[in-house]
């Protein structure tokens, strides 16, 4: 019958389990406490729970954590590494250790989450990618592409105007503003023939009365001297030298 030892021991390793987005198995062999302290201390700062475990205990907690594909990785005396955040992260821990001189270890293999099982070699590999925010930047620049590319497409004939009034503003800020007399002087020249215009038939018709003026006033003039002619008294006629004659032979 199983020790409250025991249960508490599996119950602690189903825990974990559930909660960890990785779970590595390793085997192990001539581990010293101070090689077991230091590798703990390693793979804690790499944000790993390192722990061994009896296979028996590990695999009554896979059947309960509902991971039952994890006991086909565990042959022999096996450790067990799990991963509570960045999976990448979690297997870099490990296989950093075993390449620099943890030799007493051997991947055995994973299990993420509660997919398939990995093998040691796919473990290496996933160790090898960037880590989950490096990669999360490179998925949403590859989507950022085509959009800014759009963006690009779209807002080319837009600047290519802007370009454009910006080389005119430009060139005209070089030639100066126009003089401001000009328009002035054409004005005086546009009025100058329209009075010239407006004075012609006005001299016209000045000149068109003139003739009609001396016509009538020329009448009037003979009229008022005609009166003073007849007003004169006739001289009264000298007797001819014949009536003289018989007045002087009576």
């Amino acid at each position: 019958m199983p020790t409250q030892q025991k249960v508490d021991r599996v119950q602690d390793i189903k825990d974990r389990l559930e909660r960890s987005t990785i779970a590595m198995t390793a085997s192990y062999s001539g581990i010293s406490v101070n090689q077991m302290t230091e590798l703990r201390r390693a793979m804690r700062a790499g944000g790993v729970d390192f722990t061994i475990v009896k296979n028996t205990l590990l695999f009554l907690a896979a059947d309960e954590a509902q991971k039952p594909l994890l006991k086909d990785i565990i042959e022999g005396p096996t450790a067990i590494a799990l991963g509570y955040d960045d999976p990448v992260t979690a297997a870099k821990a490990v296989a950093d250790f075993i390449r620099t001189g943890g030799s007493t270890l051997a991947l055995q293999g994973a299990i993420m989450g509660d997919g398939a099982t990995m093998t040691a070699n796919e473990v290496t590999r996933l160790a090898s990618l960037p880590p989950k925010e490096v990669l999360l930047a490179q998925l949403l620049g590859t989507m950022q592409a085509p959009i800014s590319r759009l963006l690009g497409a779209m807002n080319a004939p837009l600047q290519a105007l802007n370009n454009v009034l910006a080389a005119r503003v430009t060139q005209m800020e070089e030639e100066g503003p126009a003089p401001a007399t000009e328009p002035e002087v054409t004005a005086e020249a546009d009025e100058a023939p329209a009075a010239e215009a407006e004075e012609a038939p006005e001299a016209s018709a000045e000149t068109e009365d003139a003739p009609e003026a001396s016509a009538e006033e020329e009448p009037a003039a003979e009229a008022e001297e005609a009166p003073e002619t007849e007003s004169e008294p006739e001289p009264e006629a000298e007797p001819d030298a014949e009536a003289e004659g018989e007045t002087e032979s009576e």
